[in-house]
């Protein structure tokens, strides 16, 4: 009996140990965020809050958290906006990842930007696993793939301008799904751009629909932004179709009226998306908040069939006599839907650096050439990026205000809109124009994103969500990019954290690596 007790007080004191553990465990935090304006993502009015964070995760949001929590860290958030961390997506980022120097994507980092998505326009990998060994513990930012659907496309039929045979398609096929197996969120593709401009409508839903057995998304750089082809319009019509055929969700990439032919349409797509909305369809678009797009001089100016059958074929046709009045037709007319040789900007990546900086025209003017020759002597040297002004103010409006338009990049080199496009879309179109809200801009930013484009537990400020948190102040978040000085940093940014990791705090970068590689299928999983 006596060893009875003694086993019984044993145990009891125990269970008593036990819980009083579990209860300092539970009571604990690594982080406290105290004092704070919450902006939680999905566009709900703001409010005052305390954030308490452990490990990776957002423990706890509520008031007087101090006294509910003991802590490791703590940041006094008074006068600031604590709202998550922004996620873009539409970026070229992939390359700057997979650099040499472990690229921090420190130009997303100072806008704000926690979460990008690469693999835009059609031009993303489909053996994302090959592409993540070289990622994992190195990266500035969180990262989600699209599978492009020219890499597949090229990888099966290079760059042959003619439809796919059922064998062909049915490599392109297993190469969509392979992707998804690993984790990409979805399909890109770039119609505009070789060779994704030779494919068929009925090639894009074939693939589209293995996209759609995984619950992915179809993001595509439309067909023709402006009247090159089938003209906006009808492009925009073949993306709906694309989505509806396939069972598929649809983001209209960079949405946008490029081009005099085109400016004032924004009210046609937009009814238009509204009514696939309505239908089932579910669409979606982003948009850089930059009157000037940027591109490849020979993706602007060169009709698609010039770049037919690779390399060798196209410097062929550049130098054939025999096609030389018609090539210099189709490049001055493309100049004209553009707004002329003066609106395309010299920005980048030409073997002359003397021509950056200037357009076609003054280059024309400087050297007595037309603006046709001047664009040919560049192409055929190898081509340069191009800032092109070529949108319409009222339209961009128009689309920035619809609820379905999330806030992107589309970051190039020699563009300011890779360095500076989330705070220029918040100076420009919520402090000094007044078209959205703070909190307007915030959802548009982070919560629609991640819903759009199918990214669990980020995005918004919740219990259980993972800790992607950026704190700034609403009177000094603001671009310095600008189409004279492109690479330069935002500021404004005084704390952002990824992953529960903190990577700025007050406003410097620590060097910290603290992104991770984000898979659709892990993602989702719960």
């Amino acid at each position: 009996m006596e060893k009875r007790k003694v086993i019984m007080r044993y145990s009891l004191l125990l269970v008593t140990l036990v819980m009083l553990l579990g209860c300092r465990e539970a009571d604990r935090a690594d982080m406290l965020i105290k004092n704070g304006t919450i902006i939680d993502g999905t566009g709900n009015a703001s409010y005052f809050a305390d954030v308490a964070i452990r490990g990776d995760s957002i423990l706890d949001i509520g008031a007087s958290l101090s006294e509910k929590y003991s802590y490791n860290n703590e940041i006094n958030a008074n006068g600031f906006i604590i709202c998550p961390g922004f996620i873009d997506p539409h970026t070229h980022a992939l390359s700057d990842l997979l650099s040499d120097d472990k690229h921090s994507n420190l130009n997303y980092l100072t806008q704000g930007v926690t979460t990008v998505f690469v693999g835009n326009d059609g031009d993303g990998p489909y053996r994302i696993n090959q592409v993540t060994e070289n990622l994992t513990d190195s990266i500035g930012t969180n990262v989600a793939f699209l599978i492009g659907h020219g890499t597949v496309r090229e990888a099966v039929m290079g760059m042959k301008n003619e439809s796919p045979t059922q064998g062909e398609l049915n490599q392109m096929k297993a190469l969509v799904k392979l992707g998804m197996e690993e984790g990409a969120f979805g399909l890109s593709s770039g119609l505009f751009y070789a060779p994704g401009s030779f494919s068929t409508t009925e090639e894009v839903i074939a693939l589209a629909e293995e996209v759609a057995k995984f619950s992915g998304i179809y993001d595509t750089h439309l067909r023709d932004e402006s009247s090159y082809s089938i003209g906006l319009l009808k492009a925009v019509e073949e993306a709906i179709r694309i989505g509806e055929e396939a069972n598929v969700a649809v983001n209209l990439a960079h949405i946008k009226a490029l081009g005099v032919d085109v400016w004032g349409m924004s009210d046609e797509i937009i009814e238009m998306v509204e009514d696939a909305n309505d239908r089932g369809i579910r669409t979606t678009a982003d948009q850089y908040p930059w009157s000037a797009s940027g591109t490849h001089l020979e993706n602007a100016l060169l009709n698609k069939w010039v770049m037919a059958d690779g390399e060798e074929a196209y410097m062929n046709r550049l130098n054939d006599p025999a096609l030389a009045k018609q090539i210099r037709s189709e490049i001055k007319e493309n100049l004209r839907k553009r707004g002329g040789a003066e609106s395309i900007l010299i920005t980048a990546d030409s073997k002359d650096e003397r021509l950056i900086g200037s357009n076609l025209q003054e280059i024309a003017d400087s050297t007595n050439e037309h603006p046709v020759d001047v664009a040919l002597d560049i192409i055929r040297n190898g081509g340069c990026r191009i800032a092109s002004f070529n949108m319409n103010q009222s339209d961009i409006e128009n689309f920035m205000v619809q609820p379905w338009v999330m806030t992107s990049s589309d970051g190039t080199n020699g563009h300011p809109r890779k360095y500076a496009s989330f705070p220029q879309k918040y100076q420009k179109y919520v402090v000094e124009r007044e078209l959205l809200t703070i909190e307007e801009f915030v959802h548009r930013s982070t919560g629609l994103t991640a819903q759009s484009m199918g990214i669990s537990k980020r995005g918004t400020l919740k219990v259980g969500n993972k800790a992607d948190i950026i704190m700034w102040k609403p009177d000094g978040f603001k671009p310095k990019a600008d189409f004279q000085n492109p690479a330069r940093y935002s500021e404004g940014i005084h704390y952002l954290i990824i992953n529960g990791e903190i990577v700025i705090q007050d406003e410097s970068y620590n060097q910290k690596l603290a992104g991770q590689v984000l898979l659709k299928q892990s993602e989702n999983i719960e």
